[in-house]
This record gives structure tokens, sequence and C-alpha cells, in this order.
């Protein structure tokens, strides 16, 4: 699917609703304490690559207090300066992985992801043309361990993902994981990946 075309279908989208990362969990804006969500936005990069889009995901250093390890998007919470969740993405993205942005093309946003830690996250799809390699970017060690690219196409596969189900503090929590070989995307990503696999549809 060319840029152009997915930037077509965000746009019918209308973004508007806000999915809980936990399958079973119901939507909304509050998170378990109802205290309101605390805003986010993260970058969901697309490398414009001459055999087929990849997807650009990080994965958090282990020494981080929250999520150590995991698999994300580059992004955060929102700053006051911020002047949306476009500017909060690339500003973002820019302090983790060194992209500038400059090189990111915003084509769209998805729908919110309320996180099971209350934030309700806004993810910005952004394109990258090549010429790109990974090894321009500028990694914040203290909060990247790696960056790396996934074949868009994989992750759209419906049958590359699963249901999973997990107990966490005594509450059942039921998520997406999707393995690309020994990595595994889970929680909010994996919700990001599928609801922009929603949006490819049969078109990918």
């Amino acid at each position: 699917m060319t840029r152009a075309r997915l930037a077509e279908r965000l746009a019918a989208r209308a973004a508007g609703r806000v999915l809980p990362a936990s399958l079973d969990a119901e939507s909304g804006a509050r998170d378990s304490d109802g205290a309101a969500a605390r805003e986010a936005a993260v970058l969901a990069p697309l490398v414009d690559r001459a055999g087929g889009m990849t997807v650009l995901l990080t994965r958090r250093a282990e020494g981080l207090r929250d999520h150590p390890g995991q698999i994300c998007f580059p992004g955060g919470r929102a700053a006051p300066g911020d002047r949306g969740p476009e500017d909060t993405a690339l500003r973002e993205t820019e302090e983790e992985i060194g992209l500038p942005r400059r090189r990111v093309e915003i084509i769209g946003r998805l729908d919110a992801c309320l996180t099971g830690t209350g934030f309700r996250v806004a993810p910005v799809v952004g394109a990258i043309s090549e010429p790109f390699a990974l090894d321009e970017l500028a990694l914040d060690e203290r909060e990247v361990a790696e960056a790396f690219e996934v074949p868009l196409a994989f992750l759209a596969d419906p049958a590359n993902r699963a249901r999973r189900a997990a107990v966490a503090q005594g509450k059942r929590r039921e998520f997406w994981v999707i393995a690309y070989g020994d990595r595994y995307i889970w929680g909010a990503t994996a919700r990001i990946v599928v609801d922009l696999s929603d949006v490819l549809g049969d078109g990918q």
C-alpha cells in the first residue's frame, strides 16, 4: 500500500475512539483508580522501503522502572509546551532515538489506546523515505536498548498474532501477542499494531 492510500484510509477512519490495551477491559478515559488518564503519544514510523513498508520499533532499556525490555513505539507523555499529539510524538522520538522530525511525514492518527497504567496514548502514523539506515539513529541508551524494523505485511497478517491472558495483581487481562523471531510484541503496542492492520484491511 502506498503512503497516499494509507493517508486516505486514516482520514476516512476519523480516529476518535479510545481502545483499551487489555482486550477484556471496557473502553474509557479513566484508569482503574478513577483518575483522569494522562495524555501521551507515540510515533508509529513506517519506513517506505522499495521492497515494501516496514515498521520501526524499539526495545526499552532493561534498567527502566516501567516496562523494562518491552517492545514499543518511540514516544512518551505530553509536555506543557507540546502543540498536540503529533508534536509530542515527534519530540519524544527525536529524544529517544535521534530521528529528526524533518525526516518524518505525518500521514494520520489511529484511535487512542488506554493503558493499564493510566495513559491515553495517541498513536501518530508517520512515513520515512529512503535512503534510511538504522545506524543513522542516535539511541538514548538510558531509555532504548535497540531499534529494529519489522515488515508491515508481517504485522498486518492475522495469522501472526494471538490472544493471550495473564493475571497480574489479582486481575485477569487479555492482550494481543505478535511473535517476530525471538521478539514478542504485546500490550498497548500490539493493540496499536492490530488497529493499524484494521485500517489496512485487505489492501496491505
